[in-house]
């Protein structure tokens, strides 16, 4: 079994250091961006963020068979993080860059730039974080880089959350957009210094046996074949969260239950009669752990993206002090990058899924107690999300090393293994989630009257900031909890998974 250095460790974590300069950015700040300096409503901006996330559905699974089955002189992953490099910090400055045109035309603007920015995205981190699951065969090492990944995350997403409120304010001396823009320039140029870094650094150890009886156009063909069982859930699922009404609901459970039979029978269909791409999703829909997986990675998102989503909104008119975001944010990513430093000593003491549990509970728990602190009680809101928030960093760290286990059990189970599928499917429910997560922060808000542009709107939506930081993120915590009490994998499991896995190569490689 392969024990990582230390120095290709912190290398992988750079590449999420990079990610989370978006990925943050996004979550963060462009909801608060699109409806208070770019101008656009909020119930407009909560329909962009779900037909961007609609969008993903497609990209993710096809960058996920790519990835697969790319063979370079650098391996399957890795090239891939060095070619999306300067494309996504092209599209990073893009996404933040407010044009002189007509409402209208700044509504195509940003959803062409947005879509794309998520584009790259999904070339760039599909891969990176593929690239885990082929690093080393140890279970009890990918849990360990995943706590370096996400201190690398947690330390990216400090300078952009941390820092990007004074940034703006210094490089706009009063003119938000084009605060917004230069500093975007900064962290574009940082952006691209990371992701090099980790690509030099980072080696690819395992190997997957491929299956060449199939070339990728025909399996690409295949998949367009079978994208209304990507699109249509979400399409429905979309309609349902946006417009809520009885229209909408029947199309929902419609495209459900149709979605269950057609499985059903494709499942129980001969092996033989099945397309590659049939024969992927078979694995994946009857590899019980991944699919506790896909859920967990909905509701933990929610979780996460509601709250941070809603932080800007928080503290600059229910606190009154919008540069306070930054120094909270700063607080909340410290904390953070210990949490996800802890992680592996606390799943190797009590196991990864009771630790999922315990983090889901108690990082719940503190975030529903912000229903009760006073507007100017800043101390507590502190001291609360401080202690929610080193709970919450240990749920992406076990979600993505566990996905690792779930691509494991189904090369043991099936003989077969996707490694860049099972993740591709994990980040695109991260980022589904995240979109639903930002949509609805900006639903609630519009219900509560909320227009950026109109200050007398402020009052009436107090109520609904208080809501989103406390009791509505907490919810999916909860729900989040409940599920992961049925993850099969255990500790003992998956020791046994491994030491057969390792075998099974070694007696390939002898023959």
């Amino acid at each position: 079994m392969n024990t990582l250095p230390f120095k290709e460790k912190v290398g992988y974590a750079m590449g999420d250091a990079a990610a989370n300069l978006v990925w943050r950015g996004a979550l963060a700040y462009l909801a608060v961006f699109y409806t208070d300096t770019f101008g656009l409503t909020a119930a407009a901006a909560a329909m962009l963020f779900l037909v961007v996330r609609l969008s993903d559905g497609v990209t993710d699974i096809i960058m996920g068979m790519i990835a697969d089955r790319t063979s370079t002189r650098w391996g399957s992953f890795r090239p891939w993080i060095l070619w999306s490099a300067p494309f996504l910090a092209l599209f990073m400055v893009l996404c933040f860059t407010t044009p002189d045109i007509s409402y209208t035309g700044k509504l195509i603007y940003a959803y062409v730039t947005y879509i794309g920015l998520t584009l790259v995205y999904t070339i760039n981190n599909v891969p990176y974080s593929a690239l885990m699951g082929v690093m080393t065969e140890s279970d009890s090492e990918r849990t360990n880089l995943s706590g370096f990944r996400f201190a690398g995350a947690f330390a990216g997403g400090l300078l952009v959350m941390g820092f990007l409120p004074d940034l703006v304010a210094y490089f706009g001396q009063g003119d938000d957009a084009t605060g917004y823009q230069y500093t975007m320039y900064l962290f574009a140029v940082l952006l691209m210094i990371l992701l090099w870094l980790t690509f030099a650094s980072t080696n690819e150890r395992i190997v997957p046996v491929v299956d060449n009886s199939s070339n990728l156009k025909t399996e690409l063909a295949d998949l367009t074949k079978n994208l209304p069982f990507i699109i249509l859930p979400l399409l429905s699922a979309t309609l349902f969260f946006y417009y809520r009404e009885i229209y909408s609901g029947i199309f929902f459970f419609s495209v459900m239950f149709a979605m269950w039979v057609v499985i059903k029978k494709l499942i129980h269909k001969p092996k033989e009669n099945l397309s590659h791409s049939q024969l992927d999703m078979v694995d994946l829909l009857t590899n019980k752990p991944w699919l506790i997986l896909l859920g967990m990675g909905f509701l933990t998102m929610m979780f996460n993206g509601i709250k941070y989503g809603v932080i800007a909104y928080y503290f600059k008119y229910h606190v009154g002090d919008e540069l306070l975001t930054g120094k909270y944010f700063i607080a909340l990513l410290v904390v953070s990058i210990l949490g996800a430093l802890a992680t592996s000593y606390l799943a190797d003491k009590i196991g990864k899924r009771a630790l999922f549990i315990w983090a889901l509970l108690l990082s719940g728990f503190f975030t529903a107690g912000f229903y009760w602190i006073p507007a100017g009680d800043v101390t507590s809101i502190f001291v609360l999300g401080c202690a929610a928030e080193f709970f919450a960093a240990m749920m992406p760290t076990l979600f993505f090393t566990m996905l690792g286990d779930a691509a494991d059990y189904s090369e043991w189970k099936n003989g077969r293994r996707a490694t860049g599928l099972i993740y591709s499917a994990g980040t695109f429910v991260q980022k589904t989630g995240g979109g639903f997560a930002g949509a609805l922060v900006l639903v609630v808000l519009a219900n509560y009257g909320y227009n950026g542009m109109d200050k007398d709107t402020i009052t009436n939506a107090l109520p609904g900031m208080q809501l989103l930081m406390s009791w509505i993120p907490a919810a999916f915590s909860f729900a989040g909890a409940a599920l992961m009490v049925f993850y099969p994998l255990t500790s003992e499991q998956n020791l046994k998974i491994t030491t057969e896995l390792v075998s099974r190569r070694n007696d390939i490689a002898l023959a």
